[in-house]
């Protein structure tokens, strides 16, 4: 195995060869032990390869990311530590050398983010930001810096404001269609075969999808056979996660169904989330069973009062009040509020009002991509019975998604300029989410200075709930059309 303490740098090498091949795919594949099994084989055989070491820190990456368990997290966290200095032997001398030790400190500045230990995330995020940098300065010539490096600058590029001091502080600039092209370059010279293809697909798309604002065209690539869900969970749940915000529920319950039974399946209790989620958009009670069995399996503490919200809501639509109040007075007791979910679940049990019962049903419908029922359950609505500026400035927002969805932009954009005037002074999302479909509305369109006028009036709103999510949309549109 490996010897630390000794400085033997030239017989350190950086193979990807079979073992970590095999290791990497079933990594990104979720089959954590066979992985492992590769990178013991791998160090048993050549216990110099620091291919090995890097490809081992995925482990600590996709379960802490999926599973958010602290014990988990506790026991995990000085890998990093163990990780660099071993990477510290490496053969300076080669463009792997600082690649490796850039990558392994952007996935830990991912976990503590997740962890919510935003300044550890910071420094580490700015450490492999300056470790990639320096590597593209001594080897421009080596195509693997494209995969962190665009990465990183589509993030950079789409920083909301108010962590924007954060960038100038590091001097770190970005560019999300320059983020994005460095991907798609990569991607265009690389195949499945080699190091770090796979991953950077996921980024690619995740950048297209989040940050460039190309759903229609990452989601013909998801239902394509070129990216596999049989089998391969960590594609599950990406197909799954967009489907919900890609308002195709009935694509995420049936992808869910199928990998259900799947090996390992069952290790993740995220996907459990993910089915409640779906199907509570179909206001199919069943839901319930599995928020609860996420409550159940889980160690982490995210998602907790998210899903004691869904289950009241759902409970609240059936009119099964005596649960829907029970699981509202569960939101407090457990969880945090890191998420945006979680704090909006923490605000609702706070308040004693329930949502307009027609209101919230077609917010789900919508969500589900359910658009037909979701125009009748609106036109049933009397509207002088909305007495509240919140329930008004929601109606209005929903309806502008009926007609954005349904391809009328015109009648679309009158409804979201109602709900900006409805709520515009308010703490509740409706007014900025309005401006933003209305900046993607006109830059869809072409007209530029009406997209940017509108994603800066989303960014100029009172304090308002998921600002944090809301806001980077906003700041990706402006760097969008900044970069065209």
């Amino acid at each position: 195995m490996f010897h630390p303490g000794v400085n033997r740098a030239t017989n350190f090498t950086y193979d990807y060869n079979g073992n970590c091949s095999k290791a990497y795919q079933y990594y990104l594949s979720l089959h954590i032990e066979e992985a492992r099994n590769c990178i013991i084989n791998e160090l048993k055989i050549h216990p110099y390869n620091l291919m090995a070491v890097y490809i081992a820190d995925y482990e600590d990456c996709i379960v802490l990311l999926l599973n958010c368990d602290k014990s988990d997290y506790a026991q995990r966290s000085g890998h990093l530590e163990e990780r660099i200095k071993l990477l510290e032997q490496g053969d300076r001398s080669s463009p792997w050398y600082l690649f490796c030790k850039g990558g392994v400190y952007l996935r830990w500045a991912i976990i503590n983010m997740r962890f919510g230990e935003q300044y550890q995330s910071a420094l580490k995020f700015r450490k492999s930001f300056a470790l990639l940098k320096n590597n593209r300065e001594l080897f421009p010539q080596f195509e693997y810096n494209n995969t962190f490096a665009g990465l990183q600058e589509a993030v950079i590029g789409a920083i909301p404001g108010s962590y924007k001091w954060l960038a100038a502080i590091f001097g770190m600039n970005g560019s999300v269609k320059n983020g994005t092209e460095k991907l798609s370059s990569f991607l265009g010279g690389h195949n499945v075969n080699d190091p770090m293809y796979t991953e950077t697909v996921l980024y690619y798309l995740y950048t297209r999808f989040y940050l460039l604002n190309e759903q229609k065209e990452v989601w013909n690539y998801l239902s394509g056979a070129h990216f596999p869900t049989r089998d391969n969970l960590l594609n599950t749940f990406v197909k799954v996660n967009l489907a919900l915000d890609y308002r195709k529920s009935d694509t995420a319950i049936e992808t869910l169904t199928t990998a259900a039974s799947f090996s390992d399946y069952n290790k993740f209790p995220v996907f459990d989330y993910q089915m409640g989620l779906a199907l509570l958009t179909k206001q199919d009670t069943n839901c319930n069973k599995y928020f609860r069995q996420y409550l159940y399996k889980t160690k982490s503490d995210i998602y907790i009062k998210d899903c004691w919200q869904k289950m009241a809501l759902s409970s609240y639509i059936s009119g099964n009040m005596g649960q829907a109040i029970f699981c509202r007075g569960q939101i407090k007791t457990g969880g945090s509020t890191r998420l945006d979910v979680d704090k909006q679940a923490h605000k609702f049990a706070e308040s004693k009002t329930w949502p307009q019962r027609k209101l919230l049903q077609a917010r789900l419908v919508i969500e589900g991509g359910y658009i037909k029922e979701a125009f009748t359950i609106l036109s049933s609505i009397d509207t002088a019975s909305l007495t509240d500026p919140a329930d008004k400035a929601e109606y209005f927002f929903r309806y502008g998604r009926v007609y954005e969805e349904s391809g009328n932009d015109i009648q679309a954009l009158g409804a979201y300029q109602n709900a900006i005037k409805t709520g515009n002074k308010r703490h509740e999302q409706f007014a900025a989410r309005a401006a933003l479909q209305m900046g993607r509305i006109y830059e869809r369109q072409g007209l530029k200075d009406l997209a940017m006028s509108r994603y800066q009036e989303c960014l100029n709103m009172p304090a308002h709930d998921f600002q944090n999510s809301i806001d980077q949309l906003a700041k990706a549109g402006i760097n969008r059309i900044e970069g065209k």
